[in-house]
């Protein structure tokens, strides 16, 4: 059957991540020290992807100001310092950027109103996925602030361009018809995530 595309997952910490970010990578070769070093590994991920893949099908490379376990790490500290990591991923042969944050509708940097996904596709020009700490309505549930985003911001966040996509994975995991429901407007019918259902994960 095959597949309609392919993510690298370049973020939270894991693999390509630890090469990317200085605080993980103590490398003394070719990849690690300058930040064009620390990126080669994961150039060269996109470089062989995109290399044994037709023209038309999509890479998309995801990739985090936060990790797993450090909510406060940033990989980027200003859009100058997210341009020098995202445009040569671009060239290199990333269609989609998957941009992941805590919370997908706060500024990324301080003196712009701008979010992370907003950004990105500023810079590299590609269609975005947003995600982060996606919510349904302004009632704060599990882990979400009382300003939790709600369906408004969504659509404010799509009409300005900020992203083209918006990603949801705790909702899936405690719902799997969470998309159908939404889509339905049955939004009283949802379930909402709650930490302790990932105990009943095998």
């Amino acid at each position: 059957m095959g597949f309609d595309g392919v993510e690298i997952h370049g973020a939270h910490g894991y693999l390509v991540d630890q090469f990317m970010r200085e605080s993980s990578n103590a490398r003394g070769d070719a990849y690690g020290g300058s930040l064009d070093r620390r990126l080669r590994f994961a150039l060269e991920v996109v470089a062989a992807v995109r290399a044994n893949v037709r023209p038309e099908f999509p890479v998309v490379f995801r990739f985090s100001q936060w990790k797993s376990g450090d909510y406060a790490a940033r990989i980027a500290n200003d859009p100058g310092h997210l341009a020098r990591l995202l445009e040569p991923l671009s060239a290199a042969g990333v269609d989609v950027f998957h941009a992941s944050t805590r919370r997908f509708w706060e500024p990324a940097f301080e003196g712009s109103g701008r979010t992370l996904a907003a950004w990105t596709r500023h810079i590299t020009g590609k269609p975005v996925i947003a995600v982060g700490g996606l919510g349904l309505d302004d009632k704060p549930g599990p882990g979400l602030p009382a300003d939790a985003p709600s369906l408004r911001h969504l659509e404010e966040g799509f009409a300005r361009g900020d992203f083209d996509f918006i990603a949801a994975g705790r909702a899936l995991l405690a719902d799997a018809g969470w998309g159908n429901k939404l889509a339905d407007g049955r939004l009283g019918e949802i379930i909402r995530f709650d930490p302790s259902q990932l105990e009943t994960l095998d």
